[in-house]
């Protein structure tokens, strides 16, 4: 039996979905099972990684587990799912950790590695760069009107489909690697202004991009995230606008097939930006 936590995220859904087309058994917490909208086939229970009372029921029997990185919140799932006979962990971490200053996204998914590998368990840490999901923040825009504003337009970045994260969060699982760290990002280098041309072309009408000052979009994401993560993550726009993005090839290598493009991504979310009145 395999847990998946974090089962309703945009990454654990995918790591749902793969591991039963896999012919895997899965049980998936959520806080609200009612709700949860999971596969046929997956077995779903109340859970939260931060209420440890809930997690005996859902660690017995299971040898392996998707952990999500909540925070602060790992520890009694770790305890717990030695003492029920976990074997492996596969966690969600982030590019960040391997940045070469500190920095306040990178410290909380370090914290979270290092006690995933002090509990005693075999463990895989995967290390995405930035998400194409990141960008469906703008679909509240694009159902009302043709133009998307963001700070930092010529900002250049190579984000990754949370189908292909899933993929190689499954295959670690498959596998049932341990001791590695797949540091994973996109093939194709492109700033907002082009992700946003791709956006319009997928969902049939010209969209285009204005430029938000900085301030403005910090105050905006202010109400969302907490100051740091905000902070940090406008410092990388700025620090990436007029370079180009680096890409990665460790998708194929992990998984055997190529990464998805951001237009085969633009095109499968397509309905989520396209007017609330079409």
């Amino acid at each position: 039996m395999i847990l998946v936590t974090g089962a309703t995220g945009n990454v654990g859904r995918n790591v749902v979905r793969q591991l039963l087309d896999a012919g895997e058994k899965v049980r998936a917490i959520t806080r609200n099972p009612e709700s949860a909208g999971l596969p046929d086939g997956v077995e779903v229970l109340p859970g939260d990684l931060t209420r440890p009372e809930t997690l005996p029921a859902a660690l017995r029997g299971v040898e392996q587990a998707f952990l999500f990185p909540m925070f602060g919140s790992l520890d009694d799932f770790l305890r717990i799912g030695k003492e029920s006979g976990l074997e492996q962990v596969v966690l969600l971490s982030s590019a960040a950790v391997t940045f070469p200053t500190s920095n306040w996204i990178g410290d909380r998914h370090l914290e979270c590695e290092r006690a995933v590998e002090e509990s005693g368990l075999s463990w895989t840490h995967v290390r995405p760069g930035m998400f194409m999901a990141n960008d469906l923040a703008w679909a509240a825009q694009t159902a009302t009107g043709d133009v998307v504003r963001a700070p930092y337009g010529d900002a250049a970045a190579a984000p990754i489909d949370e189908r292909d994260i899933a993929a190689v969060i499954v295959r670690a699982l498959l596998d049932r690697q341990a001791g590695e760290a797949h540091l994973i990002g996109g093939t194709e280098s492109l700033t907002q202004i082009e992700r946003v041309r791709i956006l319009g072309e997928a969902i049939g009408r010209p969209l285009r991009f204005e430029e938000l000052p900085r301030e403005q979009a910090r105050e905006h994401m202010i109400g969302h995230l907490p100051p740091q993560a905000v902070d940090f993550m406008l410092d990388g726009l700025a620090s990436a606008v007029g370079r180009p993005a680096e890409v990665s090839s460790v998708v194929e290598k992990v998984t055997g097939r190529p990464a998805h493009t951001y237009a085969q991504w633009a095109a499968h979310h397509a309905d989520d930006f396209r007017r609330t009145s079409a």
